[in-house]
């Protein structure tokens, strides 16, 4: 995967630094989807990134850990910019039903777009009890996946926009749908993602109505 290195635009980094840690990322991204986590060591990068030796690697990201904590970061970052794409940078956050609806069509739509960010992210998840990893995964994945949408669900509610359910319930059932269609995407790649996006959405607002 070519990661933009615009995500790893940090303070005091060089357009060099920053090109060659983007160069780092997404490598790790690829050899992640590839052939998992437990799979995914800096020698295999190194080969994927087409670099000559694993020192730049760990000149650049210290260790595993740090170099998870890029890799999610990045995955984030990119889905984020993906739905501003999506909606035109015109969703307003205060639109509860409007956000509800773009999360889960971006959600879905993602899987097509970016297929190994979202094989990374699910080797993430499923890996938060490695040593050598970076402690805040299972923290940041689970409020990517459910929680930050229960917080806003919750929002609703006491803004009236949303009828009466538990908030983290009602997330886990959207994020269990969105790994249905997931599924059925990895075994059938001509898939309509978009229709499946746009009525799965459209259950939930119904479900989650007032």
């Amino acid at each position: 995967m070519q990661v933009n290195p615009d995500l790893m635009a940090e303070l005091g980094l060089s357009v060099t630094e920053a090109a060659r840690r983007a160069q780092i990322v997404g490598a790790t991204i690829g050899v992640l989807a590839d052939v998992g986590y437990r799979q995914t060591t800096f020698t295999k990068i190194k080969e994927r990134a087409g670099l000559s030796s694993t020192r730049l690697i760990s000149y650049h990201f210290t260790n595993k850990a740090g170099l998870m904590q890029a890799v999610l970061s990045t995955v984030v970052e990119t889905k984020s910019r993906f739905l501003t794409e999506r909606t035109g940078g015109a969703l307003d956050p205060a639109d509860r039903r409007g956000y509800l609806r773009a999360h889960i069509e971006t959600s879905i739509a993602f899987l097509r777009a970016y297929p190994e960010c979202v094989r990374a992210l699910t080797e993430l998840a499923a890996n938060t009890d490695d040593a050598d990893g970076w402690v805040m995964t299972k923290v940041l994945v689970d409020d990517l996946r459910v929680h930050g949408l229960a917080r806003q669900l919750k929002q609703g509610q006491a803004e009236g926009v949303f009828g009466e359910f538990t908030p983290e319930v009602m997330a886990m059932s959207i994020a269990q749908a969105v790994d249905g269609v997931a599924a059925a995407y990895a075994a059938d790649p001509s898939l309509d993602v978009e229709t499946y996006g746009r009525e799965i959405a459209e259950t939930f607002v119904k479900a989650t109505a007032p």
